[in-house]
């Protein structure tokens, strides 16, 4: 490549601006993402190495280095500098309308106080709930409430929204219960711009349901999600969600039509760029500043001023330059899986440029391919295929149609109906082709490390295929040593030498997962559920839990689940857990499946499943594991003092799990049955109802877990059995304070517990 001159402040080869970018970017890493000493090994070795590769090939641009990464580090030191929420008579807080969702008089958002920004929670009066609706900003003052952090994940595999928040500035969060709200006059360009999109909001919802769907997703970069859920689930599975994101797809779209306007209004360049930097910006406010309508933003912004001022930049450091703007903006922005999706992606096109569509296409998915199995454990050998089929019907038909109908719907209703149906039978066919699960392949999550070792691979393959001569690398090695890699690190996700009996923090409520080295098999106690005092329809927490840490495994298949009784905190996700993960036998005491509320969690989602009653003296066996039944004796209704309760051994491990059953059946246990028992699950959540003195001195293990969920309503556990094991000197710990419980077993190394918080060990 020739070497790019511009003015006397960038003097630089090619390159210069994407290897500082790489720099800054490791440096982010080190400040806000990096929690291991390994990580932070990784990370000091590759910014010592762009170090010296910038002091090799840019001597001459030595000081604007200096001067980037010092901003830069500036940068960071402010956004990690703390700025707490104090809750006092004189705190305010302002909600803009915009920011925040009223449902059944509760208000959830964001808001803003001096310092920052804060999640907040409450009840809202009926008269500032018409304000709102109004698209009036309130202020809150005088509150009274609860503030504290946002809570980390506290399972594998479940989306951290701790980490989510912190990348955008929000570390804390506040429920209410008393305050005084008044509405304020919505002055200003900030006030404005906020009631502009509340405005649009209120706009989409009016629409039928898809075209409001694709318009909210397209122009304001969110969605309702539970009532979409299954759109979502339909583009991941086929590997074209990315279609679904505010990007450079967006951008163009947008240059096109001004620029084309501004042509047929005789405007000149200079002016049409203005026009289309007027619009960008006001996109990039609507969308939150989403990192890839942000990026491609950027792009166009350098792209066109270097060309207006006769610069000759590389492509590849326009793109280097913007995310250097981008990240001194916003420090902490690949913390975001978005944000390093995007800007890998526009990476890899800028290196696979030079390549056909199609051969570009493979390339760019095998290089998303790492990132895509750390962030979400599944992926597509398909998508390009989809990609083929679905990008032709998003760009000739979701877009036009739903903009068509954002211009149009205001003056006329008449042809959203025939827009919607038009809709409706693309995502019909779409959903039909991802009921097929043509393709997909639940991988499993692959640590950072092989994730980066996969991104490198590919980049050498990719280098490889541009056939550089100063690079060395023989195509066919490289793609061999790629697939090698893969298959590596499938088998080791798949083929596990380890076992595990894992305590899922589900909350108030109980799921173990027993798996064993391999041939892995999978087995499951109770799977969760969330106790619905309210009547109302709930998302099912299986969802965001034991379903991702399910992939994470790479586990599609459960050889069992085992049911302790029929309340909800145990069997209530039973349901959505069989219709996305095959069941190959579900195991339950005798008498439950009479029970009208059980039957109806089973109706219609039992297609290959055999269903198994079980008795005590009655065993479940499997080559690696065999499970005892202790407990009930006789049939029952699946009440708590029905419940199944088992007892197994491995590792020369004895664990024994007794659902919710009381001390009655304890008794009956240690009458009939004569246990040695190294660890137990707690009976009923730690509950004083549960888990009898008598009954452990008897069986008296060397450590009890309790399942409970955070502040329950019913105390537990309760400070009388708490007080039984301490006088008792047993150790015990709670899915509460460690969130979930692991213990590993098998292969080359000793047996050991984790916990995933890191704290809580008594």
């Amino acid at each position: 490549m020739p070497v790019s001159r511009i003015n006397s402040l960038f003097k630089n080869d090619v390159g210069f601006y994407l290897l500082t970018a790489l720099l800054l970017i490791v440096i982010s890493f080190l400040a806000f993402i990096c929690d291991s000493f390994s990580q932070k090994i990784v990370c000091i070795s590759a910014a010592g190495y762009f170090s010296f590769l910038l002091l090799k090939k840019y001597a001459a641009s030595l000081k604007l280095v200096l001067v980037l990464v010092t901003l830069f580090i500036g940068s960071i030191i402010l956004n990690k500098k703390e700025v707490h929420f104090e809750l006092s008579e004189q705190s305010q807080i302002q909600i803009y309308p915009d920011q925040v969702r009223v449902k059944d008089n509760y208000l959830t958002g964001v808001g803003h106080f001096k310092q920052g920004k804060i999640l907040i929670s409450g009840k809202v009066p009926t008269e500032q709930e018409n304000n709102l609706k109004q698209g009036l900003p309130l202020i809150v003052s005088q509150i009274k409430g609860e503030c504290g952090i946002i809570e980390p994940a506290t399972n594998i595999g479940e989306f951290d929204y701790q980490t989510y928040y912190a990348a955008k500035g929000i570390t804390q969060k506040i429920k209410y219960f008393s305050c005084e709200m008044k509405a304020v006059k919505s002055n200003g360009v900030i006030n404005g711009l906020h009631k502009l999109r509340f405005n649009l909001q209120n706009y989409f919802q009016k629409m039928p349901q898809l075209l409001g769907f694709f318009a909210s997703e397209l122009l304001l970069g969110e969605n309702n999600a539970q009532e979409n859920q299954e759109i979502l689930n339909n583009y991941r599975d086929l590997g074209v969600i990315h279609l679904l994101s505010i990007s450079g797809l967006h951008v163009g779209l947008y240059v096109l039509i001004i620029s084309t306007i501004c042509f047929y209004l005789k405007m000149t360049d200079e002016e049409a760029f203005i026009c289309c930097c007027v619009v960008l910006l006001l996109g990039i406010f609507l969308s939150y500043g989403q990192a890839g309508f942000v990026r491609a933003s950027l792009t166009y912004f350098l792209g066109k001023i270097c060309k207006f001022k006769g610069y000759r930049v590389a492509a590849i450091d326009i793109l280097g330059l913007a995310c250097i703007l981008h990240i001194m903006i916003v420090p902490r922005l690949f913390m975001i899986a978005g944000a390093i999706l995007s800007y890998l992606l526009a990476l890899g096109l800028q290196l696979t440029n030079k390549f056909g569509k199609m051969q570009q296409s493979i390339l760019l998915n095998v290089l998303l391919t790492p990132l895509l199995l750390f962030y979400f454990y599944q992926v597509n050998f398909l998508t390009v295929l989809f990609n083929l089929m679905v990008v032709p019907y998003f760009n000739w038909g979701v877009m036009p149609v739903t903009f068509i109908n954002i211009v149009l719907f205001s003056f006329t209703k008449k042809l959203a109906p025939l827009f919607e149906q038009i809709l409706e039978l693309g995502e019909k066919a779409i959903g039909s082709l991802s009921n097929t699960q043509l393709g997909l392949l639940t991988f499993g999550k692959i640590n950072w490390w092989q994730c980066l070792i996969l991104i490198l691979i590919t980049m050498l393959l990719i280098i490889a295929l541009r056939e550089r001569p100063e690079w060395k690398f023989n195509k066919k090695e490289l793609s061999m040593v790629l697939i090698s890699t893969y298959l590596i690190f499938f088998g080791m996700i798949h083929f596990p030498l380890r076992g595990q009996v894992t305590f899922i923090d589900v909350g108030q409520g109980d799921s173990i997962l027993i798996t064993t080295p391999f041939p892995r098999k999978a087995y499951m106690i109770d799977t969760g559920g969330k106790l619905n005092f309210s009547g109302k329809k709930v998302t099912p927490q299986v969802n965001r839990i034991t379903i991702p840490f399910l992939k994470s495994l790479g586990i599609s298949t459960l050889d069992g689940v085992f049911v302790s009784h029929q309340d909800a905190d145990h069997v209530g996700d039973l349901g959505p857990l069989l219709e996305q993960v095959h069941v190959k036998r579900i195991f339950m005491a005798k008498g439950l499946i009479n029970n009208p509320s059980f039957q109806k969690r089973l109706n219609g989602r039992i297609k290959h499943t055999k269903l198994v009653e079980l008795l005590a003296g009655m065993q479940v066996k499997d080559p690696k594991i065999t499970f005892n039944v202790v407990y009930p004796y006789q049939p029952g209704e699946g009440k708590n003092e029905d419940s199944l309760s088992l007892f197994f051994r491995v590792a020369n491990k004895n664990w024994l799990f007794t659902g919710d059953l009381g001390q009655e059946g304890e008794k009956a246990i240690m009458q009939k049955s004569n246990l040695s028992v190294d660890y137990f699950k707690l009976g009923h959540h730690g509950s004083k109802t549960s888990s009898n003195p008598d009954f452990l001195r008897v069986i008296h293990p060397q450590k009890v877990f309790i399942s409970a969920g955070r502040k329950n309503r019913f105390g537990h556990p309760h400070q009388e059995t708490l007080t039984t094991l301490s006088e008792q000197q047993i150790p015990w710990v709670s899915t509460q304070d460690c969130g979930m419980i692991s213990w590993y077993y098998g292969g080359m190394q000793k047996s050991e517990f984790n916990y995933f918080l890191k704290r809580g060990k008594k």
